[in-house]
């Protein structure tokens, strides 16, 4: 296993263009993940973590602008990506038609997030496409907060970022195919928050919708 530092963001980024699977901090929890577009490698993936089939790997990107070719932004991701990306905040949007489903197992929606960990985002601002990203961790268990603990439980990945974790807790997941926001999963982000930026954001656009 290769040990990357902050200051390898090109090496980092060519090993993952190459399919290899790096593990690295995030704002919330050790990822690990690997480009999007080879099945190989999101296979792979898959059995090093031994993630069921039932559950897709969420993406990752610099931008919401990345991951546009491949999902609907909606109004409503739209206006909690402005509020809260980049962040610990995932979205839950429809994929756009003739995308494959085998990158979602066959769901028609795709789990995005932008991730305030600077590093990554430089890494991923060299790709031309997402990262499949999940928690560091045995499907089931606890993701891991620091390097050693994703080494300790991933041992077959290719390369690991040294680095730290703040929140240190799973990020809140919103599902935006709804009508209002909804929460799949409680993270840093609070079911508050997330109701007071989209009540905003709706008067906001009845108050400019003309007369």
């Amino acid at each position: 296993m290769k040990e990357y530092q902050a200051d390898q963001i090109t090496e980092m980024a060519k090993a993952l263009k190459e399919g290899q699977i790096l593990a690295f901090p995030t704002d919330t929890v050790y990822g690990v993940g690997t480009i999007y577009g080879n099945e190989e490698s999101l296979k792979r993936l898959k059995q090093i973590k031994r993630r069921p089939e039932t559950k897709p790997v969420p993406m990752m990107v610099s931008r919401l602008e990345a991951i546009e070719s491949i999902v609907e932004v909606n109004d409503m991701a739209q206006v909690l990506a402005d509020a809260f990306l980049p962040g610990a905040l995932t979205l839950v949007m429809p994929l756009k038609e003739g995308v494959d489903r085998a990158w979602t197992n066959g769901k028609e929606t795709a789990a995005v997030r932008i991730p305030n960990a600077p590093v990554l985002l430089n890494v991923m601002d060299q790709l031309d496409v997402p990262l499949m990203v999940t928690s560091a961790n045995i499907s089931g268990e606890p993701a891991a907060l620091t390097k050693q603990e994703a080494i300790d439980m991933l041992p077959d990945v290719d390369g690991i970022l040294d680095g730290s974790c703040h929140d240190l807790q799973a990020s809140t997941i919103i599902d935006c195919t709804k009508d209002e926001p909804v929460i799949l999963r409680q993270g840093p982000i609070s079911k508050d928050e997330i109701d007071a930026v989209w009540t905003l954001a709706q008067k906001a656009s009845v108050s400019i919708q003309p007369k």
